[in-house]
């Protein structure tokens, strides 16, 4: 599409455009998420109203976490039912990704916890019979449960191409973590990690016994003997 200008400054590009509208419920929920931050802690999990995101309800969903790489769905826009056919709720995250790229997959969730950080993942959709070609976006932001672990998480997922038969799987084609505001302000949590080192604690004060007296090693004297002596007759 061209403007009226004759030194291509005023081409807008439709593919640009297009791709745009298809990632803005990525950003209406990054940017309620943003919103939520106050700069010093993760929102918590109870501060999300779905209302302050309705415009991209059907692509978010709500996750926990279950494992330090693993997290199962809590809650689900209808978007997500569609690719699998089925209901998503309490299925792992990861049932959307074909079985090879999962352990990357998982690493990318520990760090969603762990940093915390905002994670941003771009899908290529398995072909296939019945299955037409399709890629995908997720974002994946931390939330603090109500005991102020980094243990739950608000995301997104988009799909450009038709979804044909189900269920769909995809491909992790690229992985970008970036530190969340507020990164290094709250612990995660350390279910199933390694506890935090512990400062050494001061060894306690021991109170030795007074030490034995030497011995000499002189001969000790013999003692002398006495100058009677029982003598015993049986006449």
């Amino acid at each position: 599409m061209f403007g009226n200008g004759g030194n291509d400054q005023d081409i807008v590009s439709m593919t640009d455009r297009d791709k745009a509208r298809r990632l803005a419920p990525l950003r209406t929920v990054e940017a309620y998420w943003h919103g939520l931050c106050d700069g010093t802690q993760v929102p918590l999990r109870s501060d999300v109203d779905p209302r302050g995101m309705e415009n991209a309800l059907e692509f978010a969903f709500l996750i926990e976490r279950i494992a330090p790489s693993l997290a199962k769905i809590r809650v689900a826009g209808s978007h997500l039912s569609d690719l699998l056919g089925m209901q998503v709720a309490g299925m792992p995250l990861s049932s959307f990704i074909a079985p090879e790229d999962r352990d990357r997959f998982g690493a990318a969730v520990a760090r969603l916890f762990a940093d915390p950080a905002v994670v941003r993942i771009t899908l290529e959709a398995e072909g296939g019979f019945g299955k037409p070609a399709m890629t995908g976006h997720i974002i994946l932001m931390p939330l603090r449960s109500d005991f102020g672990e980094v243990s739950r998480g608000l995301g997104a997922m988009v799909t450009d191409g038709r979804i044909g038969r189900t269920p769909r799987r995809f491909r992790v084609t690229a992985i970008d973590v970036e530190s969340a505001p507020s990164a290094g302000v709250v612990a995660p949590a350390t279910t199933g990690d390694a506890p935090a080192p512990r400062a050494p604690r001061p060894a306690p004060a021991v109170t030795l016994p007074p030490a034995a007296p030497a011995r000499s090693t002189a001969a000790a004297p013999q003692r002398q003997r006495g100058h009677l002596r029982l003598v015993v007759s049986n006449d």
